[in-house]
């Protein structure tokens, strides 16, 4: 039998422990139980209507063929309207980079920033996936530990205290995954000074940006945009418009770097799935965003009903969220560990979660991530699971 030699790359590349706990779950399940699937970010809804009812009708028998590399020129110019008309920015479609989900977005743009050696800050906690991906560049990821004072965020003053000469870029994700929470509009934008002045990228996920509180007036939160039109944004079908299997994504790139994320698509991907593409046109559609504004109503909901379920059965949440779906407890108390808690609650009580050794170090130990896309009846029935798992531990 032959040897593989496996690459370094790969090799260095870390478990997702989310889908790990995923898999147990699908395991568990498939044994005949029933388990309460609280450790994804996957919105129950599915896609609205229209674009199922889209996907039907691009689907009848007519030859699929590639779109451009950059995407559906019609679809670009609907992601562009939606800046415009949902955040007030004026954003050209030629920018608009329509990518195979988000996670594509994130290696198109890192293999467009990133050469091997450079410096990349990012949070902790943050999404596992930003790192990993920087990592395979050859970059050198320096996690900023970050606490609840700062909403388990970046802050100017963090990135200021950790900035060296050999920084090229910073990560940031806002609202956060794992935490759902925000960075402060006017931080952010220091932030973003702050890397610019260092002719350093930005690259900002906005992935559950619609997803998070409107203000007091109504009004949706601010696009990076906004305020720093040359940064990198990320953005996906999968969350706000309930899309996660369609594996469609986007991102908005300063012209200067459009010739490069279009070589890279060519040679990477070719180009984003082209049914997907045209059934995402009914994203657009006004009956299909007042669904899922609706949505993000409901989603707000269930927060308040997984915020009080946790603070009944005494697990606290140190910075309540004000976007995507997730919830960061402390398990500290119980005298387990995030990982023993929850490998404790998917045995002993049916109860899928994620532990904080995804998201990083500095919370890995004392932290879990919940993950509220799930039904109202789901969620009740998972704290009351875990209401009962706590009251063992003493």
């Amino acid at each position: 039998m032959s040897t593989v030699r496996i690459s370094q790359r790969a090799q260095a590349v870390a478990p997702f422990y989310a889908m790990e706990f995923s898999k147990a779950a699908a395991a568990l399940e498939a044994q005949g139980h029933h388990v309460v699937k609280l450790s994804l970010g996957e919105p129950d809804f599915g896609a609205p209507p229209a674009v199922l009812e889209a996907m039907r009708a691009a689907m009848d028998g007519r030859p699929m063929t590639y779109t451009a590399a950059l995407g559906l020129p019609a679809l670009r110019q609907a992601i562009a309207r939606f800046y415009e008309d949902q955040h007030g920015v004026g954003v050209d479609p030629a920018r608009v980079v329509v990518t195979a989900g988000a996670s594509a977005a994130l290696v198109l743009a890192t293999a467009a920033l990133v050469d091997p050696g450079d410096e990349v800050l990012i949070s902790d906690p943050s999404y596992p996936c930003n790192r990993q991906i920087v990592e395979s560049f050859g970059a050198r990821v320096t996690l900023v530990p970050t606490s609840a004072d700062t909403r388990f965020q970046l802050d100017e003053a963090a990135v200021r205290s950790h900035w060296t000469d050999s920084t090229r870029g910073i990560m940031v994700a806002t609202p956060s995954n794992p935490t759902g929470t925000s960075v402060p509009a006017g931080e952010l934008a220091a932030i973003c000074r702050l890397a610019g002045e260092s002719d350093a990228w930005r690259i900002v996920d906005e992935i559950y940006l619609d997803l998070g509180d409107h203000d007091g007036q109504g009004r949706p939160p601010r696009s990076v945009l906004s305020y720093d039109p040359d940064a990198v944004v990320i953005n996906s079908f999968s969350k706000y418009f309930g899309m996660t299997g369609w594996r469609l994504g986007w991102c908005v790139v300063p012209e200067v770097l459009v010739p490069a994320m279009e070589r890279l698509a060519q040679n990477y991907f070719l180009c984003a799935s082209t049914p997907a593409q045209h059934a995402a046109l009914a994203c657009f559609t006004a009956e299909s965003l007042a669904l899922c504004e609706a949505r993000r109503v409901e989603f707000a909901e269930r927060r308040a009903l997984v915020l009080d379920g946790l603070a009944r059965i005494g697990l606290p949440v140190p910075v309540p969220p004000d976007g995507a779906f997730y919830v960061y407890f402390d398990v500290g108390r119980t005298g387990l560990t995030s990982w023993e808690f929850c490998e404790r609650a998917l045995q002993e009580t049916h109860v899928a979660l994620t532990p904080g050794r995804d998201f990083g170090t500095h919370t890995a130990q004392t932290h879990v991530r919940l993950s509220y896309a799930a039904s109202a009846d789901e969620l009740s029935e998972g704290i009351a699971r875990l209401g009962k798992f706590v009251a063992t531990l003493g």
